[in-house]
């Protein structure tokens, strides 16, 4: 049996069996072929080649007949060098077309795995942030390699083995029963001894690398809380080494032991099933022998006829488990599936115009909200832990009316968990509203198209994120085609450029896994830059300076004064001192607005914001606001 054969059988009786309970939804077959239709000619090419193959396979055994029968026996020289030049041929043949199918093979595989990964990845992307809150990003990105991959293993893998194995084995079992039925008739009777073993080592294999890929999934998802800039901090200031390193050698060595026992197994594997093959080729020698003695067959028959044996066992194990390797594929290809077909929550409505860049103005009226459920924004399969809600999904805000003019700026002060952050998410509809509507430049923003409305709108978070790349790659971020000369001038009004101009590497400088390298003073100074860049009609500060010290808050401050200069602005703010002088101040309580006016009219008023101010004493030491 060939070291392929062998290897084919091995993967076939090791796939997962609990497959075949599983049923498919209606229409995924035809679906599948959609995605084959591109490359339909040159699936018919592979197939082809696989079909060529296996006839190349029957023609080798029965040449060899023809060697020894006809050339060998009666002593032609002439003969055995023709057919034995013809047998060397083929085989050159065979490595040709063998090479030419998978060239076809791959140009296939890596097509649909390009074609499915750029599908789910783009599909991905337009999922409201809702569905990022919930899903598990090790199980999705998992949905974008191993799955999309196993659906690639449907027309490279499944259906070019079904098709081999089912031309070869018509082919071998043809030429053998024309051979000599006998001995093809007793070699399918050795079959059993010869499945029976194979399914049990099968079976604990696939037991045992299950374990191991938990244990691996474990230990990779320890390395990467542990290895990550936040991880590695806790860990240096609350974790204790030994502590850590025994838990992760005990599952390390869990993983070394599954190792030896699946090594030790797939030896015995091997072992047992070319054992088989070998006791299955004594026999066909044995009855051969005596058949050839008698004058029943030729020599040269019974050495086709062992040689043909060999090529036998491979496609029948195979075959015997094709409804595991079919629907192994058909449910990869389903959880791409599955990942597709979820909607995206914030689409574009038909017709939706572009929002234009312009002082703009911003007016909530009668706005509700309440967050969405779990299946209407998720996959059960893609989160860690998939229960009932637990927690109440009821209104978070409520009849939220109010109007901000172009240029001003409007604050939204409050208590936590009254809503400020939720206000800010509506605007550039991260989430849409469930009641009420929300107008920019008097019209709904649901009329816009999403991405004119978000390129309109800038936001700086309590902790801006910055990805793992240089400064100017982050900065580019916001404009693509930034000058050198926009970029200076950017860090300059947010006050960062002088720390940049004294870095080696400039604007070059990597800032380490999201901006760890950076203070917190520096990365929000970066992100005003970033927003700067941007130059957006709206700006959005959620809490952009709750964790800064006094020197860093000035800094920000200062930056922040040429980021809303002549915006339409919202600010959520923790330190009312940074909006003291805000054309209109939001009191945010529960989701609803309890109180509103500017600074000095809510402080007379004696409400929830006079308690609020007295309860920071600020009245010993204001600090000038972003509108100063």
């Amino acid at each position: 049996m060939s070291q392929h054969a062998v290897w084919m059988t091995f993967r076939s009786m090791t796939a997962d069996p609990s497959v075949k309970s599983q049923k498919l939804k209606p229409g995924t077959i035809k679906r599948i072929f959609t995605y084959g239709a591109p490359y339909k000619s040159q699936i018919l090419i592979f197939l082809a080649t696989v079909v060529i193959e296996a006839l190349l396979i029957i023609s080798t055994p029965l040449l060899l007949r023809e060697l020894i029968d006809k050339g060998v026996i009666p002593k032609d020289p002439a003969l055995v060098t023709k057919l034995a030049l013809l047998v060397g041929l083929l085989a050159v043949v065979d490595a040709l077309f063998n090479i030419f199918g998978r060239w076809f093979s791959a140009r296939i595989g890596e097509g649909l795995i390009y074609d499915l990964r750029s599908q789910v990845f783009a599909h991905v992307q337009r999922q409201s942030i809702a569905f990022f809150t919930r899903t598990q990003t090790g199980a999705l990105i998992s949905r974008i390699n191993s799955d999309v991959m196993g659906a690639q293993q449907a027309f490279t893998g499944t259906l070019s083995g079904v098709v081999s194995n089912v031309v070869s084995l018509v082919l071998v079992v043809t030429a053998m029963l024309i051979l000599s039925w006998q001995i093809t008739v007793v070699s399918l009777l050795l079959l059993p001894v010869f499945l029976l073993p194979t399914k049990w080592v099968g079976k604990r294999i696939q037991a045992l690398t299950r374990d191991a890929f938990n244990l691996n999934a474990t230990m990779s998802s320890t390395m990467t809380e542990r290895f990550n800039v936040s991880g590695a901090l806790l860990v240096s200031l609350y974790g204790k080494p030994a502590k850590e390193e025994n838990f992760f050698r005990t599952r390390a060595r869990k993983v070394a032991d599954i190792g030896i026992q699946t090594a030790m197994l797939n030896r015995i594997f091997f072992v047992g099933i070319t054992s088989v093959a070998a006791v299955a080729t004594a026999f066909a020698y044995g009855i051969g022998g005596h058949l050839a003695i008698d004058g029943s067959i030729t020599v040269g028959t019974l050495l086709a006829i062992t040689a043909l044996l060999a090529r036998l066992y491979g496609p029948l194990t195979a075959l015997s488990n094709v409804r595991i390797d079919v629907m192994t594929a058909l449910v990869s290809f389903e959880r791409v599936f599955e990942v597709l077909d979820l909607h995206p929550m914030i689409i574009d409505r038909p017709g939706a115009q572009q929002l234009k860049q312009q002082e703009l103005s911003i007016e909530f009226r009668n706005v509700s909200f309440s967050y969405p459920k779990a299946e209407e924004v998720s996959l059960a399969s893609l989160e860690s832990v998939s229960k009932p809600e637990t927690v109440d999904s009821g209104q978070i805000l409520k009849s939220i009316s109010f109007t901000a003019p172009k240029g001003t700026l409007t604050a939204i002060v409050g208590p936590s968990g009254a809503g400020k952050t939720t206000m800010s998410a509506l605007l550039p509809r991260l989430y849409d509203v469930t009641d009420g509507a929300i107008l920019i430049g008097g019209s709904d923003i649901r009329d816009y198209t999403v991405q004119s409305l978000r390129d309109s709108i800038g936001v700086v978070m309590q902790d801006a994120h910055l990805f793992h790349e240089t400064i100017a790659e982050n900065l580019r971020y916001a404009k693509e085609d930034a000058t050198e000369e926009e970029m200076i001038q950017a860090c300059k009004s947010a006050q960062i450029w002088d720390l940049i101009s004294t870095l080696p590497n400039g604007f070059e400088t990597m800032v380490g896994e999201r901006g760890h390298r950076l203070s917190g003073g520096e990365k929000q100074r970066l992100a005003i830059a970033r927003l700067l860049l941007k130059a957006p009609s709206i700006v959005i500060l959620d809490e952009a300076t709750a964790h800064l010290d006094s020197e860093n808050e000035d800094l920000v401050q200062e930056a922040l004064r040429h980021a809303l200069k002549g915006r339409t602005s919202i600010v959520i703010a923790h330190r009312l001192s940074t909006v003291m002088q805000a054309d209109q101040i939001l009191v945010l309580e529960k989701g609803q607005i309890v109180e509103r006016g500017r600074h000095e009219e809510l402080i007379q008023g004696a409400g929830l914001y006079s308690e609020l101010f007295a309860r920071q004493d600020l009245t010993t030491n204001e600090k000038p606001s972003v509108t100063d």
